[in-house]
């Protein structure tokens, strides 16, 4: 057994073992993980009925003691060693960044902002209320992140959470609802605020889909789950895909752009959605801007056979990427095509046409295109074809404002950063809360606590204007 996981079965063993005194009931010593989609619904929707009860200011001492949990160091090392052992996608340094950032930069109740009218007809209040119990799909490029992130909003807004994990990343998912939980119930927190089944799979994720207690819907993932939700007949967020695009003109600082976009790329070894994923960049520009990418760990194949070999390893006969290599190291792919480097290497760069797969196809790996363009109209065209309309995020270095602007309509992008690496649009080294459910297909954007709630009219007629 390797160290990692002689790890988590010890702090599992605790937390099944050191609880509160005061939990006695058999439902509760689970601590959130359950046997069957049904019992965990169940156990969620008892929770959330005394949750509705309670105080706001009780909801955000729930919010602060999950961020206490995560941000325990022993917690988050484990947490966060653990994510990329099980599911062999990105790296602990990264993981451990996206962990903190979510505990640290996702909203509380302080988001549910109230709207009052008042005048001749009285006073109407509309407040962000909870849906209910929230059934939350969560991927396995940002297992625990997501977790962290949706558990923070969800029960700010005065809701429980039933998460269906990916499969491959079942075990580190466990570890944290299990912890999480005990932590919440030590301070007083109704049971399975948060919950899972112990074996997750596409049966107990339609059971939770079809369920009728459960009344809201969230899927971060791919096309196919986020397809199956919208398609639910219930409210539903989907947070799909992306391949973002960047554009380089001749008016950006290259050499900051060039650090910019190796650091984007490589970060978790591309497996967030918002990370660069082919560059467009203007041809007077372009040999100036590979150089200063290497320069900043870009490894640049020349030789189209061997761009050729390096797609034939990465992706399927169908074009998409192998699950193998989702995730993986630029250092790793290389050592699989004979090909030695250093760990100073973070991105693999290569020119290649438009057309090419590597441009068109999003592969959460550290492989980065290059398109050299004639101009940054054609730029901005051309990374609007490769968005493929997923409005997700796109990225543009230049000091050309009208230029951006352009870009901005054209993509209509959530996210769209300007001179910065990718990460500045979820709030690191940018303004702006933190989310790991960006709901681009449904509209909401950059999630928080007031996305999964309800809005309700109170109306006091006649009443309680004073103006």
């Amino acid at each position: 057994m390797r160290v990692i996981e002689q790890l988590v079965s010890q702090a599992l063993k605790e937390i099944q073992t050191e609880q509160p005194a005061v939990f006695h009931q058999p439902e509760i010593e689970r601590y959130g993980v359950f046997a069957t989609m049904d019992e965990a619904i169940a156990a969620s929707e008892a929770a959330q009925k005394r949750l509705l009860f309670e105080k706001i200011s009780k909801r955000q001492k729930y919010v602060d003691v999950i961020r206490k949990t995560v941000l325990k160091r022993e917690n988050l090392e484990l947490m966060s060693r653990f994510a990329v052992e099980e599911t062999g996608i990105g790296n602990y340094e990264h993981k451990l960044q996206k962990n903190i950032l979510a505990a640290e930069n996702t909203p509380g109740t302080e988001d549910l902002i109230t709207k009052a009218l008042t005048g001749d007809g009285g006073i109407t209040v509309t407040e962000y209320c909870p849906f209910g119990v929230i059934g939350a799909i969560t991927p396995t490029t940002n297992p625990t992140e997501t977790i962290i992130n949706n558990s923070i909003s969800m029960i700010a807004g005065g809701n429980t959470v039933v998460f269906s994990p990916h499969p491959r990343a079942k075990k580190v998912s466990q570890m944290l609802v299990k912890m999480l939980n005990k932590a919440l119930m030590e301070a007083g927190a109704p049971g399975n605020l948060i919950s899972m089944v112990e074996e997750p799979s596409i049966e107990n994720t339609n059971r939770m889909i079809e369920s009728p207690q459960v009344r809201f819907l969230v899927a971060t993932g791919g096309p196919a789950i986020v397809g199956r939700v919208l398609s639910s007949g219930k409210k539903a967020i989907g947070a799909g895909a992306g391949n973002p695009p960047v554009v380089v003109d001749e008016t950006a600082d290259i050499e900051k752009a060039a650090k910019d976009i190796i650091d984007g790329c490589s970060f978790d070894n591309n497996v967030p959605c918002i990370a660069e994923k082919e560059v467009f960049a203007v041809d007077g520009i372009c040999d100036y801007l590979i150089h200063n990418m290497k320069l900043n760990g870009g490894f640049e194949i020349t030789d189209m056979d061997t761009v050729k070999k390096l797609v034939e390893l990465v992706t399927t006969d169908h074009g998409g990427p192998k699950t193998s290599f989702v995730g993986k190291s630029a250092k790793y792919i290389l050592e699989q095509m004979g090909i030695n480097s250093d760990n100073s290497i973070k991105v693999i760069i290569m020119e290649v046409p438009k057309e090419h797969l590597l441009v068109q196809e999003e592969l959460m790996m550290p492989i980065l295109p290059i398109v050299r363009v004639e101009d940054v109209d054609t730029a901005i065209e051309y990374a609007y074809e490769a968005e493929h309309g997923n409005r997700h995020t796109a990225i543009m270095h230049s000091k050309n404002v009208e230029k951006l602007s352009k870009m901005a309509k054209l993509l209509e992008t959530t996210i769209f950063v300007k001179n910065a690496p990718s990460y500045a649009g979820i709030g690191a080294g940018g303004e702006g809360h933190t989310s790991f459910t960006i709901a681009g297909p449904t509209g909401e954007g950059i999630t928080s606590a007031r996305s999964f709630c309800r809005k309700r009219r109170c109306v006091l007629s006649d009443a309680f204007s004073i103006r």
